[in-house]
């Protein structure tokens, strides 16, 4: 029997399981680790906020769906070791690998940027790219009446690099529709020479920003 084993149970390794399963030959075992049960669909991390989804919509046991065929262990993964082809786990179980997949993803490490952590982080600074953090981020706008609302790009590259703009671009819909637009001034802060990475698509969505009033920085 040949191990293949994936690291974590996300989008990627979810469907990578999935797709394997089916694709190779009989001798094989998938066997997806992941340290949760909860599989969090990303994508609706940026319609939380403006009250679109709840958290409950968003979230779904991971074993649910995998393929029957896979096996799928839910425990912390404390190291893997390439030259023994082996992963031990958090309670001391190592598997041994033949094909190894790693789809861990990516962490927010807010305190890697100077005062980010240290002041108001989910208080006045928030993010959307975490169930937690886009929750905060809907309760501070349930109480906001007005001000100055920065969508900030702290550095390249990043998780899903339209995100922020669509976030700015959702964000004046919303508050359009609740009369508080003329109270609000959208900046949007990049590191980049333009709205996006790639030039035409910075120019189409420069003039978006623009034609809505939303300043880019």
């Amino acid at each position: 029997m040949k191990e293949l084993v994936i690291l974590g149970g996300g989008t990627a390794g979810t469907m990578m399981a999935n797709k394997l399963v089916r694709a190779l030959p009989d001798g094989w075992r998938i066997t997806v680790v992941d340290r949760d049960d909860d599989h969090v669909y990303q994508p609706g991390l940026l319609f939380l906020p403006f009250g679109d989804y709840e958290a409950k919509d968003l979230v779904r046991p991971r074993g649910r769906l995998l393929h029957r065929d896979v096996r799928y262990i839910v425990s912390p993964i404390d190291r893997v070791d390439p030259a023994a082809k082996t992963v031990a786990l958090g309670d001391g179980t190592r598997l041994v690998w033949d094909l190894l997949i790693v789809a861990t993803g990516t962490e927010l490490r807010p305190e890697l940027t100077p005062g980010l952590a240290a002041h108001g982080w989910r208080e006045s600074a928030y993010d959307f790219y975490t169930l937690e953090g886009s929750a905060a981020l809907g309760r501070r706008l349930d109480r906001w009446e007005g001000g100055r609302m920065v969508v900030n790009i702290v550095d390249m590259p990043i998780k899903c690099p339209v995100a922020p703009m669509e976030f700015a671009l959702l964000a004046d819909a919303w508050l359009t529709k609740r009369g508080l637009r003329e109270k609000t001034e959208i900046v949007y802060v990049t590191p980049l020479d333009g709205a996006f990475t790639k030039p035409v698509a910075s120019r189409v969505l420069g003039d978006m920003l623009a034609k809505r009033g939303i300043q880019v920085v």
